[in-house]
């Protein structure tokens, strides 16, 4: 076997890479501008277009001592060119040395350049690094290779990428690569949201499910339902932005036709309106994001929440409650022992963890109303908010409502960006990172269709890629399937009620969920 063919068995967990690679008719170099050649060491050697990819005296040790450099750190590793793979190659081997915990990524935009490289280097040891992405083509996606590693607050391991650039092949495609490094500092100033709520909200998380921790017990997880509609009807998701306003009059056409989802800020809007959800999705630990729940009559819905909301929300007359994973270390220890709940993404935003809900019950498409992402109009909710009510509640002569509208506007580096319409809206940071994070979403899941539904005369959200805006027309063109819903519904509350709530599995949880009571530090918790 030669050293093409052995590379490219190692490279067959690289699903499509080879068949890609292989292609000829969009190849930007002719071979007259690949000049191969060999380094004063010996080793393999090309220029593009008369410039050098790699040092032309010893590559291998140039790649070692940048390699020593690059590999300190805790995060990802991203590789901007892989050239003929040296300093891919000394990485894997600093990693590997350091335990192998970090993800090494590798983008590489011409496929001619990689061909190469497989022809004349064997790349095998590179290639075996556990934790490869190897992305070739333009159509590279930073955000969606480092989410494989890791998403959002639970990501191993922690820390913004660590860059490493081919300088020439930089050079030659500067736009492409800026792009890419662009995209990255994107995910990386997510994670560093992330990072920081969880600093600043560890305390109340954690008293939350000291309080809560019986319920790992004794509530089923949203691993339960995972798959219930299986193509068999649409997802509605009801977020809490400003055009959920305009969606209102087209909601019981939405639940006629959709599985109805509502965010907790969204669920006193359906409410209103005689809409019930089939599900509500609650994350926030905060006693004001109880508020959003709290006095709201919905016994027909069933709560999703994470398990160190405020301990109230647990307790609230829903028709069931669902539990996903817990995102601390004490609750995935107890799980681990008693029963898994099933993990949910978190983006930062209750929308998020919401949408990646809806996702897992494997419906046939998914349609979401109030997912702005900017502030039409300078509104940041829908009318009637808790957020509006707190605000109208403690207004005074000298901070009124307007003061507190203001500073939401302000609190999060306001700025305009591209909406669905080509046009400018108003957005923030805090926003543009959700809107990252749900385009690297859609990616991942392309068979997914996702639609905002935008009735005539409503403005533009933030452009969204995998988002495309529908008409109510569209929605009322759906087939009405509420009767299947429900039927689905009822099929799987029963089947969940013949074997997570049977005697024998309750007892065997009860004498599961003792045990690690034991084992437990007593220092982390007290036993309730």
């Amino acid at each position: 076997m030669g050293i093409a063919e052995a590379n490219w068995e190692a490279a067959r967990r690289f699903a499509g890479l080879e068949a890609e690679s292989r292609k000829r008719e969009d190849d930007a170099f002719s071979p007259e501008e690949l000049c191969a050649g060999k380094t004063a060491s010996g080793e393999a050697a090309l220029k593009v277009r008369g410039l050098s990819l790699h040092s032309p005296r010893d590559p291998c040790r140039e790649a070692r001592r940048a390699a020593e450099a690059a590999a300190s750190g805790a995060g990802p590793l991203l590789v901007l060119g892989f050239g003929l793979g040296y300093e891919a190659e000394a990485l894997a081997g600093a990693l590997s040395a350091a335990g192998g915990e970090r993800p090494l990524i590798i983008i590489e935009k011409h496929r001619e350049i990689l061909r190469h490289a497989f022809a004349v280097r064997d790349l095998r040891g590179l290639l075996s690094y556990p934790k490869l992405i190897l992305i070739l083509g333009t159509g590279a996606k930073i955000s969606s290779a480092l989410g494989v590693f890791g998403d959002d607050t639970s990501g191993t391991p922690s820390g913004p990428p660590r860059i490493v650039k081919n300088r020439a092949l930089v050079s030659l495609d500067r736009d492409f690569y800026a792009a890419v490094e662009a995209e990255a500092h994107t995910w990386a100033s997510r994670q560093g949201v992330n990072q920081a709520t969880a600093r600043a909200f560890g305390g109340r998380w954690e008293r939350n499910l000291k309080a809560n921790l019986p319920a790992l017990r004794d509530l089923p997880g949203v691993c339960r339902l995972e798959g219930l509609l299986e193509g068999a009807a649409p997802v509605f998701l009801a977020a809490g932005g400003p055009s959920l306003d305009d969606a209102g009059p087209f909601l019981r056409d939405a639940w006629e036709r959709c599985l109805v989802i509502a965010v907790d800020t969204s669920l006193r809007f359906l409410l209103a309106r005689g809409i019930a959800p089939d599900f509500v999705v609650s994350v926030d630990p905060q006693y004001w994001n109880y508020r959003h729940l709290d006095r709201q009559d919905a016994p027909e819905t069933s709560l999703v929440a994470e398990p160190a909301v405020y301990p109230p929300c647990l307790r609230r007359p829903f028709a069931g409650v669902f539990l996903a994973g817990s995102s601390l270390p004490l609750g995935r220890r107890v799980e681990e022992r008693v029963d898994r709940k099933g993990d949910l993404a978190a983006g930062g935003s209750v929308a998020a963890t919401a949408w990646d809900f809806a996702r897992t019950l494997r419906p046939s498409s998914i349609w979401i109303a109030g997912l702005d992402l900017a502030f039409p109009g300078l509104k940041t909710h829908f009318k009637g908010a808790v957020f509006e009510d707190r605000a109208l509640a403690e207004s005074a002569r000298l901070c009124p409502a307007e003061t507190w509208a203001l500073r939401a506007l302000l609190g999060g580096q306001p700025f305009r960006a591209r909406d669905t319409d080509g046009g400018q809206v108003l957005s923030d940071r805090r926003l543009s990172l959700y809107a990252a994070w749900f385009a690297s979403r859609f990616e991942r899941y392309p068979g997914l269709a996702n639609y905002r539904l935008r009735p005539p005369g409503s403005p533009p959200g933030l452009a969204v890629e995998g988002l495309s805006d529908a008409s109510p027309d569209a929605l009322r063109a759906l087939p009405r399937r509420r009767e299947a819903i429900a039927a689905l519904t009822a099929a799987r509350r029963a089947h969940i009620a013949a074997t997570f709530f049977s005697p024998e599995a309750a007892a065997a949880r009860g004498a599961a969920y003792e045990e690690a009571l034991l084992d437990l530090p007593k220092m982390c918790m007290q036993r309730p």
